[in-house]
């Protein structure tokens, strides 16, 4: 069964960038570049009909392309940090094709996502990392500044059965207009 997401890729001049901020954060298990996305719809283990059936409701999704923008680093977990990510700044182009994703994925029968969507690129995950030093990292780091590229389609991903995802095959690609 495969293990799908619905994501944006992020360009290979990006993922360099993004990939310098790797290291100096104890406990932390950094992600390869070429698997830098910005995951849109978590899909999960999920049947081959059912792949077929979510791989083709996707193709019929038409909307805009649009830009991304990375504007910062920070940390998933609060007091259990669990991941070091770099923030994606929120549009309304990105918003209304996310909704539209969760809302096919409802129709094809997949439970609604309960987690608010915070678009982010996972840079690191985190096991056993302390508060501090995660605070002390992000305090020491910083994203270049004013990161944009142009979103001109959006990809169907799966994962290996793995503790931490990675490595990311795409499936499939649709195009934005």
């Amino acid at each position: 069964m495969p293990r799908l997401f619905s994501a944006l890729s992020v360009p290979e001049d990006i993922a360099g960038a993004l990939s310098l901020l790797r290291g100096g954060l104890p406990g932390a298990r950094w992600m390869e570049p070429a698997d830098y996305h910005i995951t849109l719809r978590f899909i999960g283990d999920i049947d081959e009909p059912t792949a077929r059936d979510i791989d083709e409701t996707l193709a019929e999704i038409h909307r805009r392309a649009f830009d991304v923008t990375i504007e910062g680093l920070d940390s998933f977990g609060g007091a259990r940090p669990r991941a070091i990510i770099a923030r994606v700044t929120p549009t309304a182009l990105l918003a209304e094709l996310q909704a539209d994703l969760e809302r096919r994925c409802r129709r094809a029968g997949l439970a609604p996502e309960t987690r608010k969507f915070t678009p982010h690129v996972t840079l690191a995950r985190l096991r056993d990392a302390s508060p501090l030093d995660v605070a002390d990292y992000l305090a020491t780091r910083s994203a270049p500044r004013s990161i944009s590229f142009a979103v001109d389609h959006f990809v169907l991903m799966s994962a290996r059965a793995s503790v931490g995802g990675g490595p990311y095959i795409t499936e499939a690609v649709y195009p934005l207009i």
